[in-house]
């Protein structure tokens, strides 16, 4: 067989039984990253030099600094997207199915019919959760398993942080019937009576609790369910591959019945696709954590995994909210590799019903992610790592520094001297650019279905996906500015001391209320009236560039509501507008809740 690359060469070497040679794996990464960081660094620098010569018609002002400072703080993600997406699709349509074997070489160490050896432990941290609901969906992973000849080597874990009595009630009692109902099953249900940590805290004092009884362990959240293929799948490869620490699974979303939800989970599911396999080409060993879903070696996660608690008062110390990617980094500074597996599979979570509960989940990721600030010192972080967490943290800074440049270009709007020099065609031509590569990541996901047969047919065919995504993409683009103009508040408010808690999410409703999208989101629309009438009286011609953001904000609260409404959400079931492959073909392991009303 001849050897064209790193997956060949592992696929050799797994088919013969012998180890992979380390150290031209290493070079091989090394290549990579170096490849990588060349593109973008061309890319970064095409497109700061493209502003600046648009700026610097009649000399560049104060304001015009500002706005190219802000400018170049978006560049980072939109490059790495861009690119991500473009590797990504050049892999699947170069190597088809053995594309996640070629960016993660340890798929190619098992066949899948090796016998599992390992105890492993899955277990479902639960904080004022929906107990119905959530426990209703780790019975569906446990009955799951139940059918396999590995059932014995697992057991179940509800870890409850709750504090409400009457859910913790609820949950002691659905377990205890769980455990009735399931003889053939260990079932457990522990409650702490305190929540230090919160999240990281509940599987800190887990895995200190059962120390020495599990080789894996399994996090799922209260919105995520796995089948057993996957599960399985994931244990034969750690069981295979004792340098991985952490082994994450490409998460997708399930049927859902809002409008808001199907439109959100059909887009965030093509552009995961292509972003995540181009990802794992370069990260390779120091791949994504996210906290769910995902399988970590227990022992070594205990002894160097611990989460510090940042000292001081102020909204970026205490216990650290988005823990997931500063334990990949600690697994990773003890030797240990992280990796995932970029192909879909039966590992699913429920994505939130609407946008204000979107922008909720999105403001703690926020918060948390910016706590990395004070961990990018961290002493003995692989540099790989250290950029995975500032990109972490630039993730949620790209979205003010957009919001900024916008409001900036709309002042600026009001001194036409300073746009004399760039023709219209020049200026659509950028900002084309600019929207191409943003939505590149969806694009080559959408390229990836439709360049295949076989994948377009489980979406309903080719017309249905291109339909499907043309819509979520004008939709995304009404949105994105919504949950932008929110983050920014919220970044304002960090550097003004304000912090956030840890509450349950909202994970279904019915529908979202006129009045609690009004508080939500009166400052997106009084922002787009004002800027509206500010662009009408200063330049009129401007309206039309603005378009697009305008109508985001002022149409925010009638957008968010009808966007949850139940006829909305009826209408793009029945003509199979955002259907997913699930909508079609449900997951093998069992009926799993999302509709049910919260507890009172």
């Amino acid at each position: 067989m001849a050897s064209t690359g790193l997956a060949p060469t592992e696929r050799e070497q797994a088919s013969l039984g012998d180890v992979p040679d380390t150290d031209k794996i290493a070079a091989t990464i090394t290549r990579r990253r170096l490849v990588f960081l060349a593109l973008n660094a061309a890319t970064m620098a095409t497109l700061l030099s493209g502003m600046v010569w648009m700026l610097s018609h009649g000399g560049i002002i104060a304001v015009e600094w500002a706005m190219l400072a802000a400018f170049t703080l978006t560049l980072p993600w939109l490059s790495i997207g861009f690119w991500n997406a473009i590797i990504g699709l050049i892999l699947d349509l170069r190597h088809g199915r053995d594309a996640p074997g070629h960016v993660t070489p340890a798929l190619l160490r098992v066949s899948f019919r090796e016998p599992i050896v390992k105890h492993t432990a899955i277990v479902m941290p639960l904080r004022n959760e929906n107990p119905e609901e959530s426990i209703a969906r780790f019975r569906a992973v446990q009955r799951g398993l139940a059918h396999t000849p590995h059932a014995a080597l697992f057991d179940f874990h509800v870890l409850s942080d709750t504090s409400d009595p009457a859910v913790a009630a609820a949950e002691e009692a659905l377990v205890a019937t769980w455990q009735a109902e399931t003889t053939s099953a260990r079932i457990f249900y522990r409650r702490r009576t305190d929540n230090t940590g919160f999240k990281s805290g509940n599987i800190a004092e887990f895995v200190h609790r059962c120390r020495g009884r599990y080789d894996f362990f399994l996090p799922l959240d209260a919105d995520s369910v796995m089948g057993p293929k996957i599960i399985l799948r994931m244990v034969r490869v750690m069981q295979a591959s004792p340098r991985i620490g952490m082994l994450q699974s490409l998460v997708t979303g399930l049927p859902s019945e809002t409008f808001f939800t199907r439109a959100f989970q059909f887009g965030m599911r093509h552009g995961m696709r292509s972003f995540t396999l181009g990802s794992a080409w370069w990260q390779a060993d120091c791949g994504p954590n996210w906290g769910h879903n995902v399988l970590i070696r227990m022992e070594p996660f205990r002894e160097h995994c611990m989460l510090p608690e940042l000292p001081g008062n102020g909204p970026l110390s205490g216990h650290i909210l988005s823990h997931d990617q500063v334990e990949a980094a600690l697994m990773r500074r003890a030797g240990f590799e992280v990796r995932v597996i970029p192909e879909e599979s039966d590992s699913h979570e429920i994505n939130p019903p609407s946008i204000v509960d979107f922008i909720r989940r999105e403001l703690r990721w926020c918060n948390g992610n910016m706590q990395y600030l004070r961990l990018l010192g961290l002493p003995g972080l692989p540099p790989a790592t250290r950029i995975q967490l500032l990109l972490a943290i630039l993730m949620y800074v790209s979205a003010p520094a957009w919001m900024v440049f916008v409001l900036m270009s709309a002042a600026l709007a009001g001194q036409p001297g300073q746009f004399e020099g760039v023709t219209v065609q020049a200026g659509l031509t950028f900002f084309a650019v600019l929207m191409a590569m943003n939505l590149a990541p969806k694009l080559m996901g959408l390229a990836q279905i439709l360049a295949s047969d076989r994948r377009s047919a489980r979406y309903g065919g080719r017309d249905r996906v291109i339909l499907g995504g043309i819509a979520e993409i004008l939709f995304g683009i009404l949105i994105a500015p919504v949950v932008a103009f929110a983050l920014t508040l919220f970044v304002v408010g960090l550097l003004l001391g304000r912090r956030i808690g840890w509450d349950a999410q909202q994970r279904s409703r019915e529908r979202l209320l006129w009045s609690e999208a009004a508080r939500a989101l009166w400052p997106q629309t009084l922002t787009g009236l004002v800027l509206a009438g500010w662009l009408a009286y200063v330049a009129p011609w401007a309206l039309a560039f603005g378009a697009p953001i305008l109508l985001s904000f002022v149409l925010a609260i009638p957008v968010a509501v009808m966007s949850t409404h139940p006829a909305g959400g009826r209408w793009s079931s029945a003509i199979g507008l955002f259907d997913i492959p699930e909508d079609r073909h449900p997951p093998a392991f069992g009926p799993v809740p999302i509709t049910a009303p919260d507890p009172a």
